[in-house]
């Protein structure tokens, strides 16, 4: 996509890398800061307010992902946050409380020491409060992340920033090639689309 007005993607900055050492980029971060970059784009909130939004990718998905928000900033699609992971000083928990949008962050899959699709700026999380990860232990009790997003996981209530399987943020990030956590087995991961 051709970059427009409120929309682009650049290398990151002296001013953007210097937010993310320590937090999103990690001491021995494996990525390289050449690989990755800072996008800004428009998106309306829940209430027709307009918003400006960044975020850190890999430079793989940079133009999928420029393309997607500008369709979905057209179509008037609900985010109700996009900022850098770094401004919860990249903890996960506090960001998707916060139902924040976010994409890099060097970091492990929870529960695992393999890395995360999020590592690699390979995986966005959208809406991450409203569209909870779920996972049914063995025990039949249910993990919930973040835990203020409980109150989401029965997925038939009306909720302002909630993705389904057919809308235009699923849909878009199909045709360009995304899978969506929505759709895997045990765990339903509603917030996570990865390539």
């Amino acid at each position: 996509m051709a970059q427009t007005e409120g929309f682009s993607a650049d290398t990151l900055s002296n001013a953007v890398f210097a937010r993310m050492q320590g937090k999103s980029y990690p001491e021995g971060c494996s990525i390289k800061r050449s690989d990755l970059r800072y996008l800004q784009v428009l998106h309306y909130d829940a209430e027709g307010k307009v918003k400006k939004g960044e975020l850190v990718c890999n430079k793989k998905i940079a133009d999928d992902l420029l393309d997607i928000f500008h369709q979905l900033y057209e179509a008037h699609y609900p985010i109700e946050r996009m900022t850098l992971v770094d401004d919860y000083d990249a903890d996960d928990e506090c960001s998707m409380t916060a139902n924040n949008t976010s994409c890099f962050c060097y970091r492990q899959i929870t529960g695992s020491k393999r890395l995360s699709k999020h590592s690699m700026g390979m995986a966005i999380d959208i809406n991450p409060l409203q569209n909870p990860c779920v996972k049914t232990r063995k025990d039949g009790s249910t993990w919930v992340q973040p835990k203020a997003g409980r109150r989401y996981v029965n997925r038939n209530g009306k909720y302002p920033y909630k993705i389904t399987k057919g809308d235009l943020c699923y849909r878009l990030f199909m045709e360009h090639g995304f899978s969506w956590g929505g759709n895997w087995r045990s765990t339903k991961d509603y917030q996570h689309f990865e390539k």
